[in-house]
């Protein structure tokens, strides 16, 4: 303790200067991987909770009572919950302002249990669909790009319509906002929900539908419930899709950025950790007489090895501290400050991104692997100077004082 805290000496510059390198590189290491957590929740809780996670789609719209009838005699393995649905893609038009859209017929009750894009609606709820005859649930951004509110109208166009003696034309039908969501993702820009009754007429499907939807038990049984689909619908009848087609690429991706990630900002905290050499090897040198003089007292090599290890694992274990309290509370606040900088400056730098604000999850299993890391790669960095420490003579050290 001493010798760690000694003051007015180049040690001590050293020392602090070797610290200071291992609390920032701890920080950036936690403040990093609690910002890649933060896009995997992100994705795992949103956008796979707003999304159904597979998807049983006919090769031709298949008939509501067989599609009905197949959801009644679950349950299945790997699937908790199954809805019909109709789907397609449309305009919407309100005033001089038209956006492509894609539109899904369901039913309420059923959808609400493959997806949670009812907790995101303002009235915590589907059921405003079956108010009215042609009602329509909006993404809030899709909603303020056609600056339409709740009560309001909108055009919706099918691009593909009868055939008259004048040529094609589009299929349309308006339809009364009763509600919108905002997921913060972008699925608030594209998507739009309508009963199930209303899509079949828009389609002109009939009593018919083009598929059923589904929520897994667990994410990743997903080769069970395919099978299940397939055994209940016929393989030559459907085409099954999962989460892991649509969105696979990107969990992978961001499950293979945090390792990467988490590999090459070690070797920050690497570098960090060997800084600490020089420091301890100025210890030796300024303290070898004090070494010296313990050796002829009878202290061995193992007892001055122990001693200047647990030097360098003092250091290492107050600079991980102040590292991870810092860089804990710097992932918490980073939020705040990204979005009050991009509010400032009128930026929008989540554009590309599927969601539209900067995600933050600091787990404590990752703080123990960067604590163990560093502490690993510390106590490696602190062997050389304990090990030239034990090497030094009493006699050569002491033969001029």
């Amino acid at each position: 303790m001493r010798y760690l805290l000694a003051r007015q000496s180049a040690l001590s510059y050293v020392s602090r200067l070797a610290l200071l390198g291992l609390v920032l590189s701890v920080a950036v290491l936690v403040v990093v991987l609690s910002v890649v957590n933060g896009f995997e929740r992100e994705l795992r809780d949103r956008i796979l909770g707003v999304l159904p996670h597979i998807t049983a789609q006919g090769y031709t719209p298949m008939a509501q009572v067989d599609a009905q009838a197949f959801i009644d005699s679950g349950p299945y393995t790997g699937l908790k919950a199954l809805a019909p649905y109709v789907s397609g893609n449309v305009l919407l038009a309100s005033g001089d302002v038209i956006a492509g859209a894609q539109i899904t017929g369901i039913e309420a009750q059923s959808y609400a249990s493959v997806t949670d894009i009812a907790m995101y609606t303002s009235q915590k709820s589907l059921a405003s669909l079956d108010l009215a005859s042609y009602a329509i649930v909006l993404g809030h951004k899709l909603a303020q790009k056609l600056s339409v509110d709740i009560g309001d109208q909108v055009l919706l166009i099918l691009p593909v319509g009868a055939y008259t003696p004048a040529g094609p034309v589009p299929r349309q039908r308006r339809f009364t906002v009763v509600d919108t969501f905002a997921s913060d993702s972008l699925l608030d820009g594209q998507q739009a929900l309508i009963s199930l009754r209303s899509a079949q007429k828009i389609f002109r499907t009939g009593m018919r539908v083009h598929g059923i939807q589904g929520r897994l038990t667990q994410l990743f049984e997903v080769e069970s419930a395919r099978q299940a689909l397939f055994n209940g619908l016929g393989e030559q009848r459907v085409r099954v899709r999962s989460w892991q087609t649509t969105q696979g690429n990107l969990f992978q991706a961001i499950a293979v950025q945090k390792v990467t990630m988490f590999i090459l900002l070690s070797f920050l905290v690497g570098v960090a950790a060997f800084n600490l050499v020089s420091g301890l090897m100025m210890i030796v040198e300024q303290r070898k007489n004090d070494v010296a003089i313990l050796r002829t007292l009878g202290a061995g090599s193992l007892s001055v090895v122990w001693l200047f290890c647990t030097l360098g694992l003092l250091l290492a274990t107050l600079g991980i501290s102040l590292g991870l309290l810092i860089g804990v509370g710097f992932a918490l606040g980073l939020p705040g400050v990204f979005s009050g900088l991009s509010s400032f400056f009128e930026l929008n730098l989540m554009s590309q991104y599927f969601i539209s604000y900067l995600p933050v999850d600091v787990r404590m299993g990752d703080l123990i692997n960067v604590s163990v890391a560093a502490f690993v790669l510390t106590l490696l960095a602190t062997l050389y100077p304990a090990w030239r420490a034990s090497r030094l003579l009493p006699s050569q050290v002491l033969a001029h004082e």
